[in-house]
Order: C-alpha cells, then sequence, then structure tokens
C-alpha cells in the first residue's frame, strides 16, 4: 500500500510534475544536490514520450542545416556522458548516410556536415567519420538502391536499446538520493497563494484517494510533462498561465520488423524517396526499428497510434531504398507512435520546429515559483536536469551547489568485461543459461544480480517467460517488487521489452498474472483486470488498425 498520508505531512523544496526522462532527470539531480525532492507522474515512469523515441542517443546531424550550433554541441557531449556513465544501457552506433543525386543533400554539404559533427564532437571516444565513394559504397552496401547513388558517410553516435530503462534508472537514482518518487498519481489542480503555488491537489489514479503535496515557502515547481505541459498549465485558477499556448507538438511513429533480404548491420539515415523527409532504418535486438514520421497532431495525448497511412509510408520508403526489402503490411510485428513535446510556432511546419529546449518561467504571467519544460530530447535530458535544479536554486534565493551528475554513473552502470559478470556466470550458469545472464546484466546492469538473487530462495523463478526469449519469471516478481511496476503493460513494455519482442507480450501475459498472483499476492480480480487493461492498450495503441479490421472480418492478414 502507498502511504500517501505521510506524503500529505511533509513540505517539499522541489516537485516534480513529470515522470518522463526528463522529469526523472530533474528529481535525480535535485535530490542529490541536497533538496527535499518529489517526483509525480499520472500513469506509469516512461509511459509517455520517452518510450516512443526512435532510442537513439544522438547529436542530431540534421539540427546543423538550421544553424543550431549549440544544440548539437550539447547533444554530443551528452552523447560522451551517456556512453560513460550508462555503458550497459547506452551504446555506440554506427550510422550510415546514402548520398543520391536528386534525393539527398550534395555530397560536398553531407562531407562538410561530417566534418563539423567531428569538430563539435571533440572530446568524444568514438572514432570520426569516414566518407565512401561511390564505388566503395555501392560494394559494401549491395542491396541499396543504386539509381543516382553518388557514395555515402559513416559516423558514430549512440543508441539506447531499452530507453525506458534509462528514464527508470533516473528514478531510482533519484529515490535512492532521498526523493519521493510516485507514478499513478495525477495532479489535478495546482493551488495559488499570491503570486505561488504553494500546494498540488492529487489523485491516485488506482484507489481513487486524493491528497496533497506541499511546498515549503520557498519551493519550486517544475512541470516537466511533455506534450501535456498546457494540460498542467490549465489545473490551476491563474487564467495567465493557462491563456497562453506552449506546446505544438508533432507525432512521429515507428514500425518493428524482423531482418530482412538487404538489412544491413549499421543504422541507415535516409531520407525518403517520395518527400525527402529523413527517417532511420535501426538494427533492434535483432530486428529493425522503422522510423519515423513528423505530422501535427492535435488529437488526444493519452491514446496516440500509427494509423495505416504512416505505416504504409514507412514500409514503401524502406523498399524504395532497400531494394531487396520487400516489406509488406503482414512484416510488421508492432508499431508505437507518440507526440514530440515541440513548441508551438505558428506558420512552420513539424521539421522545421525547434528541437532545442526551453525553460519557460512563469513568472512573466503572475506565478514566481513554476518553470515549464518546453521541448526536450532524450540524449539531453541530463543536461535539462543540471539547467532546472540550476534555476531552482536561483529562485530559492541560495546559493548553487555543484552538479554531480555529470560525472556520477547511473546506479546499474557496469561494463561487459566488469569481473562481477564472470562471477555472477559461476554462481548461477549451473541452472541458468549464459544467454539470460547476460541478458540480464544487459538490461539491469549491475542490479541484475539482485534479479538473479529471488532465484535461490526460489528456484522456479529461474524459469523462462518465453521459450523464445531469454527473460525469467524473476523478472516479473522484481519489477513488482523493487520497480514499482503496477500493472502488465509497465511489465511487459517498459520494465522489459517483451511487448516488442514477441507476439506484442500476448503469449507471455498468462505467465506474468500467474507470477503476480503466487508470488506478489495479486487478487484475482487484479489480474483480471490487468489483462483487460493490457488488451485494450495493446489494440489501442500499438497492433495496427488494418489487422484490427481483418480480424474483426475474419480475414487473415
Amino acid at each position: 500500500m502507498r502511504n500517501f498520508h505521510n506524503i500529505q505531512q511533509e513540505t517539499y523544496d522541489l516537485i516534480a510534475i513529470g515522470g518522463g526522462v526528463n522529469g526523472a532527470g530533474v528529481a535525480r539531480d535535485a535530490a542529490l544536490r541536497g533538496l527535499k525532492t518529489i517526483l509525480i507522474e499520472k500513469g506509469d515512469f516512461a509511459s509517455g514520450t520517452s518510450s516512443w523515441s526512435s532510442r537513439l542517443i544522438h547529436g542530431g546531424l540534421r539540427y546543423l542545416e538550421y544553424f543550431e550550433v549549440p544544440l548539437v554541441r550539447e547533444s554530443l557531449r551528452e552523447r560522451e556522458i551517456l556512453l560513460r556513465t550508462a555503458p550497459h544501457l547506452v551504446k555506440p552506433l554506427l550510422l550510415t548516410v546514402p548520398i543520391y543525386a536528386k534525393r539527398s543533400r550534395p555530397y560536398w554539404k553531407i562531407w562538410a556536415g561530417m566534418y563539423l559533427y567531428d569538430f563539435l564532437s571533440y572530446d568524444k571516444t568514438v572514432p570520426p567519420h569516414r566518407m565512401l565513394p561511390q564505388a566503395e559504397f555501392k560494394q559494401v552496401f549491395r542491396s541499396l538502391d543504386p539509381e543516382g547513388l553518388k557514395g555515402g558517410a559513416q559516423y558514430y553516435d549512440g543508441q539506447a536499446t531499452r530507453a525506458e530503462r534509462l528514464c527508470w534508472e533516473n528514478v531510482l537514482s533519484a529515490k535512492e538520493a532521498g526523493a519521493t518518487v510516485l507514478n499513478y498519481v495525477e495532479v489535478m489542480e495546482l493551488r495559488q497563494e499570491g503570486d505561488r503555488i504553494s500546494q498540488l491537489h492529487c489523485k491516485d489514479t488506482l484507489s481513487g484517494e486524493e491528497f496533497t503535496v506541499s511546498g515549503q515557502k520557498n519551493a519550486v515547481i517544475i512541470n516537466t510533462t511533455g506534450p501535456w505541459v498546457d494540460r498542467i498549465c490549465q489545473r490551476g485558477s491563474n487564467e495567465a498561465i493557462a491563456k497562453k499556448r506552449k506546446m505544438g507538438g508533432t507525432k512521429g511513429s515507428h514500425i518493428l520488423v524482423h531482418r530482412f533480404p538487404g538489412a544491413v548491420d549499421t543504422c541507415l539515415y535516409v531520407e525518403a524517396k517520395s518527400d525527402g523527409r529523413p527517417f532511420f532504418i535501426i538494427p533492434w535486438l535483432d530486428m529493425v526499428l522503422i522510423g519515423t514520421t513528423d505530422l501535427p497532431f492535435t488529437g488526444d495525448l493519452d491514446r496516440v497510434k500509427a494509423n495505416d497511412a504512416e505505416v504504409d509510408y514507412l514500409l514503401t520508403e524502406t523498399n524504395n531504398i532497400i531494394t531487396t526489402a520487400n516489406l509488406t503490411r503482414k512484416d510488421v510485428i508492432f508499431t508505437y507512435s507518440g507526440v514530440r513535446p515541440l513548441p508551438y510556432q505558428e506558420g512552420k511546419k513539424p521539421g522545421e520546429l525547434t528541437r532545442k529546449h526551453i525553460l519557460y518561467d512563469h513568472q512573466k504571467e503572475g506565478v514566481k515559483n513554476m518553470i515549464s519544460l518546453i521541448g526536450g530530447k532524450l540524449t539531453t535530458y541530463r543536461h535539462v536536469g543540471e539547467e532546472m535544479v540550476d534555476a531552482a536554486f536561483k529562485k530559492m534565493g541560495a546559493s548553487i551547489p555543484p552538479c554531480p551528475t555529470l560525472t556520477m554513473p547511473l546506479p546499474g552502470c557496469i561494463l561487459p568485461t566488469d569481473p562481477c559478470i564472470q562471477k555472477t556466470l559461476e554462481e548461477y550458469g549451473d541452472r541458468i543459461s549464459s544467454a539470460t545472464i547476460y541478458h540480464l546484466f544487459s538490461l539491469y546492469g549491475s542490479k541484475g544480480k539482485e534479479v538473479l538473487a529471488l532465484t535461490r530462495e526460489m528456484p522456479e523463478l529461474a524459469d523462462r517467460i518465453s521459450p523464445n526469449l531469454p527473460d525469467i519469471k524473476a523478472q516479473i516478481v522484481y519489477a513488482a517488487q523493487v520497480e514499482m511496476a503496477e500493472t502488465a503493460v509497465d511489465i511487459l513494455r517498459r520494465r522489459t521489452t517483451i511487448a516488442l519482442q514477441e507476439n506484442y507480450g500476448l503469449n507471455a501475459l498468462s505467465t506474468v498474472t500467474e507470477v503476480l498472483s503466487q508470488y506478489c499476492s495479486w487478487s484475482q480480480e487484479r489480474c483480471d483486470r490487468a489483462v483487460t487493461d493490457y488488451y485494450n492498450y495493446i489494440q489501442g495503441n500499438c497492433i495496427p488498425d488494418y489487422v484490427l479490421k481483418s480480424k474483426k472480418e475474419g480475414k487473415i492478414v
């Protein structure tokens, strides 16, 4: 049971609303610098934009074209920090840019961009770029469309294969530093006294219980709710704070397919043949992740789904660049879509909206102690946290202590060569496969030992959840007992990636509820509700509409 009575008796220095990666980064930074911090998320941590990205930790090569040089430098620096502080979650990724005569930027412009990219990442530990002339490129990438091909470029960025766990480790770090962290708690009202927000009226969305979160006299409220920033601003009595539209997010959709003929081992960064829009074809957990689209969005932020036209677009454009792919709708095994938290800029096309984040101070609207984040990328979340906490100290009128997150590793930080992994293999290798043990260290980092420890007292938890995947039942128990998972979606979609890897997680659903019932005291009613909610989530967000329609009509897709 969650104890909201105790929370209601406390007062906090910093109240962060929104538990995506940016909010988690703010909470972590604030707690580590000694502020009494609370993080409030209306759903699960990383259940919004943080889980719908392309999972790249990158400088943003194309941002150079819009002269956003400071953003690129910031992103490249943050990429390097993450490669060092979270090597189990963020790994180097080789990207390849094919250059075509008519549908790409010219060869010289890509070449110049590569040199500038290298210059801006002067502190990098990944190799520099290389240019491949036409003959060399065609020899290496034989399955790519040869029409008008002039050559290509290759360079390194990073990949956060499991972006949700990157968010979770920031939540965990904040919690270990003393922060209070709450998921499934919605802010219903901002209560203002004079020119300050003094209290937040909150509701536990699981039980319906309502309570208040109070700030001390100099408390600062940080709104990191992404696309929902305007909605939070509208939950106060101050009309000025609600009046101005701040968010103008665009929808980005992805599809997952199995590896196909011609799929390459590098990430392809290409421009669509039909409209010139850049998109990625990314190796991801022995599959291929393709995306993203970039469309204006004005719908329900809590129900975002890749539509059939977007799926067809990504399939078509992949077939256009990799001529041997021959992908069809039948090849799609998962889709996801989200809304980028970009600033509202009237008259601009989606691709022209700045990707630079903005710290919006509401003092001009009559609220002295609230700052909203507009924008923010997965790559730069740590720096956003640093900037937000610096701003909070300034508002408090206090001196700004040094930021520890610049060098401090995330809780699971471990390298593949760490002796701990070999020792664990020797300890558990007689009953758990080496594939599973390595998998747990890649998923949980050094915390993988804690998952394995559950199998000592309960050996049956070493059984696999699915015969086709390395995940074991101990992960279900660990997610519920340690990682604050409250639903089957939390476990299959965010604490693990099973939902994305095998039949939308539906094959594993009964095993999940059986384990939760047996080891975590979930009632039959709660398990039944979890199953219903899971089906609703998967159908509403991940299974393509054409599949649902065909099943309804009794057709085979």
